[in-house]
């Protein structure tokens, strides 16, 4: 083996050596390309492959956009050819898709019910054949139902009886679908999802009606009994009609409330009570009204109406007159046989007088109108009440103060006058829509409310306040006195300090003297008078203070006015 390896490796070597080099180049051409193709086919068997969501092509744009909205608001990737097809990425997201557009009516009307299930048939037998059509309908329409976000599991059974020779011995095809829903799933309950899987089954099943199909949950209750769910249809429209009549009520009782107390006060209109009655049946109403012909329009410049209407115009008249004159003899044909003279006519037999008769026809034109409607829901009867209170008012002396009686402030009434009750019947009323016609009842009165509890709040308030400004008055006076006696205390204080300050001034002063009449006297008498440091140090004092007052006596004084504001 090794040996016939190094054979082929020398020859391939011996061949490559006798190859031109352009020869060389093509070879690696071939290789290069080889690969290529290698991997772009690894590379597209790879991809992931799409399933056609609907085998035949959509041609409606709209309708194209909206399955593709639908699948984009599922969060599924599609694709769309040239052709129209739509695909998806498997066969279990296709299934669950085509349900839900069945369930929404968005299969196109050119598409085939066989073509959305996709049954395969394998021909055997015609018995055989039947019967594995029946089980792969019954597996198809049970893993639709399977693929639905609120089923967890279902069983189906589907009848398909054989065909018989006259239509009125034919069976029925007949289908039985027994759902078991996924915990918090509302299909039991949501009709629509009901319907939706009922339209699949009539998808699926060729001549199966809406009466021969028949859903029901795990308990055994029926869930596509629509004919048994009428009552509650009734009941459900009856609540929806009594809550859009108080939706309406709430509007209408808001809006008076708020004009009401913007005049009177929020405080003083508290109660309104407003029933409105609706007729919610459908009524058709046919109307013919007769107009009168416009032969000129008014013309909007002059001031005045200048238009001339006609209640109709003569299109064509006929007028007849008949006169006869003379003998009014009527011939009765043969003798025997009784004629054919009209019983007026026998009267004014043998008569002879003058006859005169006119007939006038005219042929009218007059405009009409007919008006057809639908009437539904139409405004009925309205009925409101409010109460008004008047206003109350706190009793004066004639010094200003609250009059107070029994512990408790004085009030008086005034009620409401019978004009602005008028004035406010009548902004209600246009509120509302008044229509006496209808039946409509408007009442505002003026009944006092009961405010015990509000009138005591306010006599406690206005007595605790009065006791609060009594006692900050007492303690203002108490503090005023206490003011009053510290400052004559002070003033007590200082002027004996300022006697005590004089007393020693004098001493001081006196003693001054004595000195200086001593110094003065030993000078006459020629002595020697030796002074203490002190007393030279105090004349020196004395000399410049004096030396600084005669030289400078507004300083001075403001120095003295100083010593005289800190004492």
């Amino acid at each position: 083996m090794n040996e016939w390896l190094k054979k082929l490796v020398s020859q391939l070597s011996t061949l490559w050596g006798k190859w031109t080099l352009v020869q060389k180049l093509i070879l690696g051409g071939i290789i290069a390309a080889v690969i290529v193709g290698f991997v772009i086919l690894f590379s597209v068997s790879s991809s992931p492959s799409m399933v056609p969501l609907i085998d035949s092509p959509i041609a409606d744009e709209s309708l194209r956009d909206k399955i593709v909205l639908r699948l984009n608001q599922e969060n599924v990737k599609t694709s769309i050819s040239a052709t129209g097809i739509i695909s998806v990425q498997d066969e279990s997201v296709a299934r669950r898709m085509r349900s839900i557009l069945i369930r929404e009516d968005l299969i196109p009307q050119n598409v085939d019910p066989w073509a959305i299930f996709d049954v395969e048939r394998w021909t055997i037998t015609d018995f055989e054949r039947n019967v594995n059509k029946r089980r792969a309908i019954i597996e198809e329409v049970r893993q639709h139902i399977k693929a639905l976000d609120d089923i967890d599991d279902a069983s189906v059974v589907v009848t398909l009886p054989e065909t018989a020779l006259f239509s009125n011995d034919q069976n029925p095809v007949t289908a039985s679908v027994v759902l078991y829903p996924k915990p918090g799933s509302d299909i039991t309950t949501n009709r629509k999802k009901v319907e939706g899987i009922q339209k699949i089954l009539k998808f699926a099943v060729e001549g199966l009606e809406d009466a021969n199909i028949t859903i029901a949950d795990s308990s055994g209750t029926v869930l596509n009994d629509f004919e048994g769910m009428k009552e509650w249809d009734r009941l459900s429209r009856i609540e929806k009609e009594q809550k859009l009549i108080a939706q309406l009520e709430t509007q209408y009782r808001a809006r008076i409330l708020g004009a009401l107390q913007q005049i009177y006060g929020m405080d003083r209109v508290r109660d309104l009570n407003l029933k409105i009655e609706m007729d919610m049946s459908d009524k058709s109403v046919q109307t013919r009204d007769y107009l009168p012909t416009t032969i000129k329009p008014d013309n909007p410049e002059t001031p005045y109406d200048d238009s001339q209407i006609v209640e109709s115009i003569t299109l064509s008249s006929e007028t007849s007159t008949t006169r006869w004159q003379g003998s009014g003899y009527n011939p009765e044909g043969p003798a025997g046989v009784e004629g054919q003279t009209a019983p007026a006519y026998k009267d004014m037999s043998n008569l002879y007088g003058l006859s005169e008769q006119s007939i006038v026809k005219k042929n009218e034109l007059v405009g009409q109108r007919d008006t057809t409607e639908t009437v539904s829901p139409s405004m009925g009867r309205r009925t409101v009440s409010v109460n008004i209170d008047g206003v109350w008012s706190k009793r004066r002396d004639e010094k200003g103060n609250f009059v107070i009686k029994n512990g408790a402030i004085e009030r008086e009434y005034v009620p409401i006058s019978a004009e602005e009750l008028q004035s406010a019947t009548k902004a209600v009323q246009d509120a509302i829509g008044y229509n006496r016609a209808r039946g409509d009842s408007v009442s505002v009165l003026n009944i006092k409310f009961d405010r015990t509890s509000q009138f005591e709040k306010e006599d406690a308030a206005y007595f605790q306040k009065l006791q609060t400004q009594q006692t900050v008055l007492y303690s203002l006076i108490a503090l005023a006195v206490i003011l009053f006696a510290f400052i004559i205390y002070r003033m007590i204080v200082r002027e004996l300090e300022r006697r005590r300050r004089l007393k020693e001034e004098e001493l001081l002063r006196k003693h001054q003297m004595e000195r200086e009449k001593t110094l003065w006297e030993a000078e006459q008498a020629g002595m020697e008078v030796s002074m203490s440091v002190e007393e030279r140090k105090r004349l020196e004092l004395q000399e410049n203070a004096i030396n600084m007052a005669k030289e400078h006596p507004e300083d001075v004084a403001l120095l003295i006015r100083t010593w005289l504001m800190e004492e």
